[in-house]
């Protein structure tokens, strides 16, 4: 693994959940069709909560997303950006093009409580694990469709990735400096949204299904999620009709706020309110500035923003952002250095949180681990387990599960339906 002694000495173990205590999604079962992230993520929310996520994929290579880099040689099947989204489930590799195998899925499918799939639009529907036939034989299943435009109307046999749709929702429109061509976003923040859409719209198709005693179809789209991620902009858009400006690192609604430099470092602070605004620039001795009458609104602040700012730069250049972090938290004004993403990893902050840590690997020893930000205190996530080798638990399931004996698993594999031998 990259930088092992370095993780090592930075990342502790991961700290084990209490025990005795329940899983919050603990006895439901997840058959998970999906790869890549928008749909990983989803059923990543399921796994860590408890559930028992089994990952249907092709002998022939699996989930595309296994070999994006880096990829430590050790661990062939399992590059960097996988084992993000893989953590706590379970592989079973099975080739849905051979009828044998589409049989063993629709046994595992009518014992589960979840199916999430992320295929091209009719996919399922032309192996024949489209909703309405899954639907028909386990009515307590919930099905959710994720995919880039929906699964019905016009759109609905378009592919998209997280920059496509990014782009074409607007999102990336808001990107960047005003006198610049747009940038998209450096994190695939339409699929992780996406995902954490699902995971809510599978939550609550649970939760409802508690009072219904049936299942129902889930669907979300890639496009929905990014119309929802530009925000409050949108809704600023439809109200005044006047298209949003990239602004950089500025802030459209408030000054001073924004990144400005200290003697030592980059920094942003954000002066949200007129008070925030007050106190900085008493801070700094400008009474005079923090009282005048022309400056108490947002709307007057964000008017004067080219001599407001320039003035706070004048003076934050004059200390390193060690001695302006107390002073501003004291202020009550709320302030971070620019990290870089290795920096905010190892961050005091964050290592608070206990969000980083190493778990074990059978091949590797360990594996360094992001945590899911959600806490539980009754109901614990559950320990985390590191994403799986292709189709390293497919004997595990079909005989726990379908109760199939080691004859005929030896069988299924000979016939190509399962792979190779592990």
């Amino acid at each position: 693994m990259l930088q092992r002694e370095r993780i090592q000495e930075n990342f502790p173990p991961h700290v084990a959940r209490p025990e005795g205590k329940p899983l919050p999604l603990g006895g439901i079962r997840v058959i998970d069709f999906t790869q890549f992230v928008s749909g990983p993520m989803g059923t990543l929310i399921l796994a860590d909560l408890g559930a028992d996520v089994i990952k249907i994929e092709s002998p022939a290579g699996g989930d595309s997303f296994r070999k994006y880099p880096p990829i430590d040689p050790d661990l062939p099947t399992q590059g960097a950006p996988f084992l993000w989204t893989n953590r706590n489930k379970r592989s079973v590799a099975i080739d849905l093009k051979t009828e044998a195998g589409v049989e063993l899925v629709k046994r595992l499918v009518a014992e589960a409580d979840v199916l999430v799939e992320n295929f091209s639009t009719g996919v399922m529907d032309r192996l024949g694990l489209g909703y309405e036939v899954c639907a028909k034989e386990n009515p307590r299943l919930i099905y959710c469709a994720v995919s880039a435009y929906g699964r019905e109307g016009r759109f609905a046999d378009r592919l998209g990735f997280d920059s496509i749709v990014m782009a074409e929702s607007g999102f990336t429109s808001m990107n960047g400096y005003p006198d610049r061509d747009p940038v998209r976003s450096g994190s695939a923040v339409i699929d992780i949204s996406t995902g954490l859409m699902a995971g809510n719209a599978i939550l609550a198709a649970l939760f409802a299904r508690t009072s219904t005693g049936r299942g129902q179809f889930v669907e979300v789209a890639m496009i929905d999620s990014a119309m929802t991620m530009t925000g409050y902009a949108a809704m600023q858009v439809m109200c005044s009709g006047v298209e949003r400006e990239r602004c950089a690192n500025l802030n459209l609604e408030a000054s001073p706020a924004g990144m400005f430099r200290a003697s030592d470092k980059l920094f942003v602070i954000n002066c949200g309110t007129t008070g925030m605004f007050q106190k900085l620039f008493r801070l700094f001795g400008r009474s005079d500035i923090a009282e005048d009458p022309a400056l108490q609104t947002a709307v007057q602040r964000v008017a004067a923003r080219p001599t407001i700012e320039r003035i706070a730069q004048e003076h934050f250049i004059t200390r390193p952002f060690s001695e302006w972090k107390v002073l501003l938290k004291d202020a009550g004004i709320p302030a971070g250095e620019v990290r870089s993403l290795a920096e905010g990893l190892n961050s005091a902050e964050v290592k608070d949180r206990q969000l980083v840590s190493r778990i074990p690997h059978a091949k590797a020893g360990w594996l360094p681990n992001l945590a899911l930000p959600l806490r539980l205190r009754d109901t614990p996530m559950a320990d985390p387990v590191a994403a799986p080798a292709l189709g390293e638990h497919t004997d595990e399931v079909l005989s726990g599960l379908l109760q199939l004996s080691s004859d005929d698993i030896r069988r299924l594999r000979s016939e190509g339906v399962l792979g190779k031998e592990l």
